[in-house]
């Protein structure tokens, strides 16, 4: 093995190098391997970008082409707008595609109209839909929100006019409770707070809900450099803690258009633990002849499937569930909810019951209830339900013997008999639906493979292939895929899962440090079996500097079964079984001796970084260097969710169990804490709690506070980057970092 001392120092490549491996800038590198349907108005054909090509698809033609001319649409535009324009570069934004054809869209701060019938672009004066507007499905009327109440305008705009008159400072129409409303990351965008209604499908009336935090305590934030050099700028927010006595509260109304009239629910409010809990309701029937809607008790332990009456507002309870842990009504916290209402009134539900996620249906009167799909495995999304075949399209996981998280497509009769594998192979499929069903999307992949998209029919047979990307220019960049990798947990029985980043321009011979990336959840699972899944964080920059990178799901996270979950509850303080993280490294350095697992660094952000840091104070004789990042490092005085819902032990010990604070005098090695100023979300007072025990154990520590700067750090995502690669660089190569300095990454365009 090569001595460790004979490492030389990184260079601006090298930086550069990493640079290119940030998610957006590699996504460049694989065009072709997001595939987002934007379905026409006959809910059967969709387009979709792919680079900077249009494409439609008919499936039941089994025809993918452009949708529309690209070569004379770019000669139409460079005419009209005076700008050179060429069909492989079109610079389009707010594009949409209408069934006949026709295409609006904006391009050099305009609004235009083309018609392939007629070869030539003009002005519009139509407007694209922004993201405060809300369209109705017949495109007669748009839903805005004004001063937390709700107005609508004809798409015209010859008529506006106001369905609620009733809103109050913190008692509104249409937006989400602050504490999980990204407020912060709102602003730092441009963008307005969020707007959420739905309307019904005759596009008659809107479902929208109105959030009281009237007596919510506030939480106040300083941004102590404004942009305009005044003096520092309060902001306040309502953020519950854990065990205090009020919460945001939630009711669902019906806001009927034509008589301008609204119809409140006639029930208990509900409480909003996160988001998600305003997007968990929907309109039934063809027209929406009922709301359903879950209910979630305030610490999770009962889900109810619940109907309400648009006409009266009346409020019935048909599924009621209740456990000694959270009842989830899905596999990872933010997923589309499963349950189905057929027009028969049986209901289709998802449940954990048996210890696994299932499918279950239950009689009209409720009376009675049958388990559809059972097994070791779980179902994790429900694509479409065909009344009329009464058979039901989902996505599971655990299908595949030697990885549980590896998805399949299946489908199964009502009445449990004839289930079928739909795709029967070792990659990771993930499957997009129409609203009317009959086909669906399938993306599949590995960690080695990008996503392959086909179209496919009811019984799985291809009708249409959409996109094939592969790797070419993202190994010519350095890349090579990570390992998945399968170990024992520290209880020396459970299996569990995670990826190897091998460094780039890798030698055998040599020994490499390694950078632990974590996420614990307990809401979701980091290490997917699907290219490029959704890690919280970025491992790839790390590999590109010469790391070794490793990313776990120890016991206490997602995505298998109910018992796997649970073992994080009363016990969230061990952060997604840090012992099974440091047994699963040590495996993986017994198996590799490249690995140097005497120098090994551990990195996250949010729930990661208070893992990150829990790992450097709980294990510091293995844990040698760790950078947290909006880190909530003491869930006392974090959302009310995280320690009444996932952890469920408000008592002393209980949360004493689940703060970083308590443990700084462990610190041994080299911890650096990043936090934005701004974070509503985990908030700075979190990380500034245990720099506060650190000063106080007398313990050298490593702090930066970003002036401006939300969870996410948007806008300084560059500086964040660069400052937690040179501290690994420094502290764990042992070698200084070059000078080189990473370009600010774009925010999020509008695309208006």
């Amino acid at each position: 093995m090569t001595p460790d001392d004979t490492i030389s120092p990184l260079t601006d490549a090298d930086y550069a190098r990493a640079e290119q491996m940030l998610q957006p800038n590699r996504a460049r590198l694989i065009p072709g391997a997001a595939v987002r349907p934007q379905w026409l108005s006959d809910g059967t054909r969709f387009w979709y970008q792919t680079g900077t090509r249009y494409v439609v698809v008919d499936p039941a033609n089994k025809s993918r082409e452009d949708a529309f001319d690209h070569n004379r649409l770019a000669a139409a535009l460079s005419v009209a707008s005076g700008h050179a324009v060429t069909g492989d570069d079109l610079p389009l934004t707010a594009v949409d595609i209408c069934d006949d054809g026709t295409v609006r869209f904006s391009a050099f701060d305009a609004r235009w109209e083309w018609s392939d019938s007629t070869g030539t672009c003009i002005s519009s004066d139509s407007t694209p839909s922004l993201p405060w507007e809300v369209e109705s499905p017949d495109k007669a009327w748009v839903a805005i929100r004004r001063d937390g109440n709700i107005w609508v305008r004809s798409r015209g705009g010859e008529q506006e006019f106001g369905l609620t008159d009733d809103a109050e400072p913190q008692f509104e129409y249409g937006g989400l409770a602050d504490a999980t409303g990204g407020r912060a990351l709102m602003r730092a965008v441009g963008l307005p707070p969020p707007f959420v209604v739905q309307w019904s499908p005759d596009s008659t009336r809107l479902l929208v809900q109105k959030i009281d935090q009237r007596e919510l305590p506030e939480l106040v934030l300083v941004e102590s450099s404004p942009a305009d050099g005044s003096r520092p700028v309060e902001h306040r927010t309502r953020y519950t803690m854990p065990g205090e006595a009020t919460q945001a509260m939630m009711t669902w109304n019906v806001l009927h258009i034509a008589d301008r009239t609204v119809v409140r629910q006639q029930s208990e409010p509900t409480p909003i633990m996160h988001a998600t809990a305003v997007v968990y309701a929907w309109w039934t029937g063809e027209s929406g002849d009922s709301v359903h809607f879950l209910h979630h008790e305030r610490y999770a332990r009962t889900l109810e499937l619940r109907r309400l009456d648009p006409a009266t507002g009346a409020v019935v309870t048909l599924i009621s569930e209740t456990g000694e842990t959270r009842v989830d009504p899905t596999a990872q916290l933010g997923d589309p909810p499963m349950a189905r209402v057929l027009r028969t009134g049986e209901k289709l539900w998802w449940s954990q019951r048996d210890g696994w996620g299932h499918l279950y249906l239950y009689s009209a009167d409720g009376q009675q209830v049958m388990q559809v799909t059972s097994g070791q495995w779980q179902v994790r999304s429900v694509l479409w339900l065909d009344e009329d075949s009464r058979q039901v399209w989902f996505v599971t996981a655990g299908l595949v013997h030697d990885d549980p998280y590896v998805r399949q497509i299946c489908r199964v009769n009502l009445d449990g008999t004839d289930f079928t594998r739909l795709t029967d192979d070792d990659l990771d499929h993930d499957g997009i639906s129409p609203p009317q069903g009959g086909y669906f999307i399938d993306q599949a992949s590995s960690p080695s493979v990008p996503p392959q998209s086909v179209v496919r029919d009811g019984a799985g047979q291809v009708l249409t292939q959409l996109e094939a990307p592969d790797t070419a220019a993202l190994v010519g960049a350095g890349w090579s895929p990570p390992e998945r990798f399968c170990t024992i947990s520290a209880d020396g029985k459970t299996p569990i899962y995670g990826l190897l980043w091998r460094p780039h321009g890798f030698d055998a011979q040599r020994r490499y440090p390694v950078i632990e990336h974590i996420y614990p959840g307990p809401q979701n699972y980091n290490a997917g079996a699907a290219f490029d899944s959704p890690h919280v964080g970025h491992p790839e920059p790390l590999a590109a500097l010469g790391f070794a990178v490793v990313i776990i799901d120890g016991r206490g996270t997602a995505g298998r079964s109910k018992a796997f979950h649970d073992h994080s509850y009363r016990a969230m303080g061990n952060a997604g079984a840090l012992d099974d993280h440091v047994a699963a490294i040590r495996e993986l350095g017994r198996r590799h001796p490249w690995l140097d697992t005497t120098r090994v660094g551990i990195t996250g952000l949010s729930a990661g970084a208070f893992a990150a840091a829990r790992a450097i104070l709980t294990y510091p004789d293995f844990y040698r260097v760790a950078v947290a990042v909006s880190g909530n490092h003491d869930n006392n005085v974090n959302l009310a969710m995280w320690a009444e819902n996932y952890h469920g032990d408000l008592t002393d010990e209980g949360r004493a169990s689940i703060s970083n604070v308590p443990l700084a005098a462990n610190l041994t090695g080299k911890l650096l804490l990043i936090h934005g100023e701004l974070d509503d979300n985990a908030h700075p007072y979190m990380t500034m709690r245990l720099a506060h025990a650190l000063i106080k154990a007398d313990k050298d520590f490593d702090l930066i506070l970003i002036p401006g700067a939300e969870h996410a750090l948007l806008g300084y995502t560059h500086y964040s980057y660069r400052r937690t690669w040179d501290y690994f660089v420094r502290h764990l190569q042992g070698t200084e970092p070059p000078s080189y300095r990473l370009a600010p990454m774009p925010l999020p365009a509008l695309g208006l």
